[in-house]
């Protein structure tokens, strides 16, 4: 029986959600608050965009053939500065650029090419970070002098808040070991000195949120997860003195100051949606902001109170607005099409109650449905519009996100859970969900289709081989497939994270990297599975890829191979578009949805 064929209505809507142009939320000079940056891939591939709202004039700053993802503004306005890696590689130089436009320069020559650890701009000197298999780097280059180091060791760091004075300078590190749970240290820049350290011990992380954008103010807003959750806290790094912010709300909060200082911008996640708050720090009122029920992937308060967030739902795409509800900014053209509502499922667990997200296709149940699992670890699917999701369900596809144990979003226990033994953890949750879906009737255990991509894409491979009686094929998209390779040749900060995550190095844990490696279980793959895999990917290389390649080969087993010649993922729209169709044609293959597979309209708004 030859595989379903989708038809050119529902192919022209899939692809025109990845084509239609996109905005990111824009970033704004501090004292210069007219004059934006913004990542748009308006010509098919993401570049960074100069916006004067002054004039309402939009300059395209970057265009580089991978295109080109972290870019930021000097506090003058004056200057844009982008990240120049190679191909997607990660690794390069930090470059400016005139915000009129002119000619791009290394910003600074004295710091030599590395993985990007943090930058912070003031106006009489710049913070770096870089990573390299060395370890970590961090330096001072005031503006007419002399670049040098301010710190340096083999375990992460990073360059994390810079006070408005430029005085003092706040780095994270990792000296104690595990680079999940930072420490802070609070560093004078006129001398290198040590101000101020805090650490909150074994298994409790600090982030530097910023320093209060006040003349003079020592405050740093600071995240802690002392209860079991991402909380907040205000840290005077001279007085040495903080004070919590307790906010009564059942999920994980994050914050930027409003640009008086007076009060908190505050994000709140909880069960895949988000919410604004303004929190007042005179009186601790707390005021949510009135957005519609979705999610709030960042948001800025501007210099005249006004709140500027970039939103989205699972059926709705996203737009650029005031929290008052005018649109900020938007990208020239069509906007894409509506997809489809997500419903909720919480599924017992051996390690807790998991939320779920599932999308309904076309037809009855059972459904063939499509398992895709989110990258990270520590990461989540959430109801945000997701144009890969919604091109399942256009192919006839029930979609199924499972936030299994090392999500965020869940409170600090559940994040941590599969420390010294991450694979398997995660993939019990989503055995424990498929389940629940086969009894509930939503699911056809014959036709379920596994795929992710980066760690999604190891849960794929590995899930493959430790539950291939679940599984009618696999697409594993950039994955980790030869943990022990991809240990050796995968960037220094991820070897750091690897063994903080397994409990030490391979040398030291050997039967946890194998045990875990999906090249282990390898023989034991029974469906057809899918590879695709970046050239030039630091994250999950090559040779490791092409180790599990090589086994599959030998074993006769049934699989398929995309290789692209880009990083972990690609910034060029017709490339993402040519890795998805590839991926559909392979589900709609092995794996075909009855009756549904022309897909279905989505709901109107």
């Amino acid at each position: 029986m030859s595989a379903p064929v989708l038809s050119p209505e529902v192919t022209t809507r899939w692809q025109a959600r990845f084509r239609a142009p996109r905005v990111s939320l824009p970033d704004w000079a501090l004292h210069a608050p007219q004059r934006c940056l913004y990542a748009s891939d308006v010509s098919g591939v993401v570049e960074q965009y100069a916006w004067d709202r002054t004039t309402d004039a939009h300059r395209q700053a970057t265009d580089r053939p991978n295109g080109t993802l972290i870019g930021t503004l000097s506090p003058d306005g004056e200057t844009i500065w982008w990240f120049a890696d190679t191909d997607g590689d990660e690794f390069g130089v930090w470059m400016v650029q005139p915000f009129a436009g002119g000619e791009d320069r290394v910003a600074v020559p004295d710091v030599g090419p590395a993985y990007p650890a943090g930058l912070e701009i003031g106006d009489s000197l710049v913070a770096i970070g870089r990573s390299t298999d060395d370890g970590s780097e961090l330096w001072l280059a005031p503006v007419g002098g002399t670049p040098r180091v301010v710190y340096r060791h083999e375990d992460p760091a990073s360059v994390d808040a810079l006070t408005l004075d430029d005085e003092l300078l706040v780095v994270s590190h990792s000296e104690h070991g595990d680079p999940r749970y930072p420490a802070l240290r609070v560093l004078r820049t006129v001398d290198d000195a040590v101000v101020a350290e805090k650490w909150d011990g074994e298994g409790r992380g600090l982030h530097a949120l910023e320093f209060a954008p006040l003349p003079g103010d020592r405050r740093l807003l600071v995240g802690h997860e002392r209860r079991g959750r991402e909380e907040l806290l205000v840290w005077d790094v001279v007085a040495d003195s903080e004070v919590e912010i307790v906010l009564d709300l059942p999920g994980d909060v994050t914050a930027g100051w409003y640009p008086d200082g007076s009060a908190l911008l505050v994000g709140h996640d909880h069960a895949a949606r988000s919410e604004l708050y303004r929190y007042d720090l005179g009186t601790g009122a707390l005021e949510r902001l009135d957005t519609p029920s979705g999610v709030v992937r960042g948001a800025t308060a501007r210099p005249d109170g006004t709140v500027e967030l970039a939103w989205s739902s699972s059926q709705l795409p996203p737009v650029i607005r005031r929290a008052d509800g005018p649109v900020v900014l938007a990208a020239p053209g069509e906007e894409p099409p509506a997809a489809y509502p997500v419903e909720d499922r919480w599924v017992p667990g051996p390690g807790g109650e998991v939320h779920a997200l599932v999308v309904r296709p076309a037809g009855e149940a059972p459904y063939a449905t499509a398992f895709l699992v989110h990258g990270g670890p520590e990461s989540a699917d959430d109801d945000s519009y997701r144009a890969r999701r919604a091109a399942y369900v256009d192919a006839g596809y029930a979609v199924v996100h499972v936030n299994y144990r090392g999500s965020t979003g869940y409170g600090s226990a559940w994040r941590d859970a599969l420390t010294g033994r991450p694979g398997p953890t995660e993939l019990e949750d989503v055995a424990a969900v498929y389940d629940a879906l086969v009894a509930e009737g939503f699911l056809d255990p014959a036709r379920a289709v596994l795929t992710g991509g980066s760690w999604g894409g190891f849960l794929t491979l590995l899930g493959l081989g430790t539950q291939p009686e679940r599984w009618a094929a696999g697409i594993a998209e950039v994955p980790v497939a030869d943990y022990l390779a991809a240990y050796e040749d995968e960037m220094e900060g991820l070897r750091a994270y690897d063994r903080a995550l397994f409990g030490g190095s391979p040398d030291e844990v050997r039967e946890r990297y194998v045990r875990s490696s999906p090249i282990t279980h390898v023989e034991r793959v029974r469906a057809p599975v899918l590879v695709v895999a970046g050239a030039n990917d630091p994250r999950c290389p090559i040779r490791q890829i092409e180790n599990y390649l090589g086994e599959l080969d030998r074993l006769g087993k049934q699989h398929e191979v995309y290789r692209f010649d880009a990083g972990h993922g690609s910034l060029v729209i017709e490339e993402t578009i040519r890795q998805v169709e590839t991926a559909l044609a392979f589900a709609l293959r092995h794996c075909p949805p009855t009756g549904g597979h022309r897909g279905q309209e989505p709901s109107p708004r």
